[in-house]
């Protein structure tokens, strides 16, 4: 796609990558309707971004069924009123550096909530008020594809987001709309605790800037690429787990000690 002159909604417009998304997809040349639950924020965004008046806000908190809908009758509006809408771009979500058994039951319903069960329900909305031609970019995870220890739920609800956005891609052949899916492996955001970036060094992990991923995403959308996986040897250890799984679990292995050790630092959520 052409993003130049296509309006896109953006989630999570105000974290460390949806603010890079914003800027990177306004300097191509795109309109945007920004989402977030705090206005000053939305706002301060908006007047950063080249072309500030060509972006519109909506203020919504997305953990609630009140926010989702708002989302939809803003949207079901703009369409009345002869705005298209290009594209959705799923990208808010949170993630939680914890063993399972220290989770609160709430956390996790939440973590999963925001996760999948938003996404899956904006897609829903969407194609009520999405234009033809239109994309879906839903942002997901490395550990989509790679059991992690310590982000149990995080990595399931990102493996169902990844099969939902597949699944649907091939629901809407020939509708003139398109799911992609844009995996990340570890990214330099506020979403990561102290201790969790401290086992990334520790570990030796790479860590992206937020503006890499945020360039990866306008890599999609031009390319409509279907399914991405970033990094390496991040994607080659997914090519792995689905044909040698065992070979990634005994490397993971052999960081299970460390693991352990930053698992007991973790806050208990």
């Amino acid at each position: 796609m052409d993003i130049k002159n296509k309006r896109l909604l953006l989630t999570g417009a105000c974290g460390g990558i949806g603010a890079e998304i914003a800027a990177v997809l306004a300097d191509a040349g795109a309109s945007l309707i920004l989402v977030g639950r705090n206005e000053s924020k939305l706002r301060a965004l908006q007047l950063s971004l080249n072309q500030p008046d060509s972006h519109l806000l909506i203020v919504a908190d997305l953990s609630t069924p009140q926010g989702i809908e708002t989302i939809n009758l803003a949207c079901q509006q703009w369409k009345q009123a002869g705005t298209p809408i290009h594209g959705l771009i799923n990208n808010a979500g949170s993630n939680c550096f914890a063993s399972l058994s220290q989770r609160e039951p709430a956390s996790i319903s939440n973590e999963i909530h925001l996760n999948l069960t938003v996404p899956v329900l904006l897609c829903q909305q969407a194609l009520n008020w999405l234009s033809r031609p239109a994309l879906i970019l839903n942002i997901g995870s490395t550990f989509s594809a790679i059991g992690y220890p310590g982000y149990t739920t995080y990595c399931a609800s990102k493996a169902g987001l990844h099969r939902f956005s597949e699944a649907l891609h091939r629901e809407l052949d020939g509708t003139g709309v398109q799911v992609l899916y844009l995996a990340p492996r570890a990214t330099d955001t506020t979403l990561n605790s102290a201790t969790v970036t401290e086992l990334n060094q520790q570990l030796g992990n790479h860590i992206d800037a937020p503006r890499w991923v945020a360039e990866q995403v306008l890599h999609s959308l031009r390319n409509e690429t279907q399914i991405r996986w970033l990094g390496w040897p991040e994607k080659l250890w997914v090519r792995v787990n689905q044909i040698l799984p065992a070979s990634v679990a005994n490397a993971i292995r052999k960081q299970s000690n460390t693991i352990r050790q930053y698992l007991t630092k973790a806050e208990v959520i």
